[in-house]
């Protein structure tokens, strides 16, 4: 087996040509080279170098294992940049995992926001259910998720980042648009399309009909938002949505929304990974935003409100006169 260290002396001797000169590169003394370079002839069997009076030369051999060393060595200085540019994150990959709706309400600016810092970051965006991606996070799939608390894991850590309201929508026709409220029991009566299993409107749901003692009338389960807003506006049924992701077709008149008699419905959004984990530098970043925006929102506000806040920022530091581009005056 070649001792690593021996062959980086020959390199050095041998790029030199001069023994004292690799020991002054290497910081060791002229004899320790020569020993090392003789154990390292010893040990491969070769002669190396030709000595000419006070000057060495390369045998045939000793200019092979050159052109190899070099490769070697150039390989271990492309390393070391990789390893440098990895810890100052001018390379390296993000990969996170969200639900579908997060995925297009909220993590387009975030990304964007976490781009404009780490530029050269690559992101691999992973989407499903709030079970699924923590199931992404015990895999090693994902190494931070942004979801609702669908169920707990004691192997994942949930650290609380916003708090969204579900709604309850309706047909913008429907009997009950006019009405200030409806009761569980004559919701219980109405089709209803419901998140999958998964989901964390799902679990709060399930939670709040069994609490009052009806069985939901269940048409569909889903966890594409889209098509759910879709199957209602058509009068197929009524679902829940976080609050976020139907202000539009509300505001458009496409749908309606209508309060549920004594109860206000809200939907823990936590960041979640895994307990105990080594982050990679990417994720690390990535995490610190998402503390600080969860902590400079607290209490928990949603998701509307952190964009808005965001890109409130960015628009200010946007016009912000540049050090380096002064305004003309």
């Amino acid at each position: 087996m070649i001792n690593l260290n021996q062959l980086r002396v020959f390199y050095h001797a041998a790029k030199l040509q001069n023994f004292t000169r690799a020991s002054e590169e290497l910081c060791i003394t002229q004899p320790g080279v020569t020993a090392q370079v003789r154990h390292f002839e010893e040990n491969s069997n070769l002669v190396l170098f030709k000595k000419k009076g006070r000057k060495v030369f390369l045998t045939e051999e000793g200019k092979i294992l050159l052109s190899y060393a070099k490769k070697m060595f150039d390989m271990e200085k492309e390393l070391e940049d990789v390893i440098e540019e990895l810890r100052e994150l001018r390379r390296g990959v993000l990969k996170i995992g969200t639900t579908k709706a997060y995925a297009r309400l909220f993590m387009p600016v975030l990304i964007s926001n976490y781009h404009q810092r780490y530029p050269n970051i690559r992101i691999k965006l992973d989407e499903g259910s709030s079970r699924e991606m923590i199931y992404s996070l015990l895999d090693f799939r994902n190494e931070i998720a942004i979801i609702a608390r669908a169920v707990d894991h004691p192997d994942v850590t949930f650290v609380p980042f916003s708090q969204e309201e579900l709604v309850l929508i309706i047909p913008p026709d429907h009997a009950w648009g006019s009405r200030k409220a409806v009761t569980i029991e004559e919701l219980s009566r109405e089709p209803i399309i419901m998140k999958d299993s998964g989901s964390g409107t799902r679990r709060i749901l399930s939670e709040l009909f069994e609490k009052s003692g009806f069985k939901p009338n269940i048409l569909m389960e889903t966890s594409n938002t889209e098509f759910i807003k879709d199957l209602v506006h058509r009068g197929e049924a009524v679902s829940f949505l976080v609050k976020e992701s139907v202000t539009p077709e509300i505001k458009a008149g496409r749908l309606k929304s209508v309060p549920v008699q004594g109860c206000i419905l809200t939907l823990d959004v936590s960041i979640a990974y895994l307990k105990n984990q080594h982050f990679s530098p990417a994720a690390k970043a990535f995490l610190e935003l998402l503390k600080r925006l969860a902590a400079e929102d607290m209490p928990y506000e949603g998701i509307g409100v952190m964009m808005a806040r965001m890109l409130s920022r960015r628009h200010k530091s946007d016009k912000e006169p540049s050090l380096d581009n002064p305004p003309l005056s």
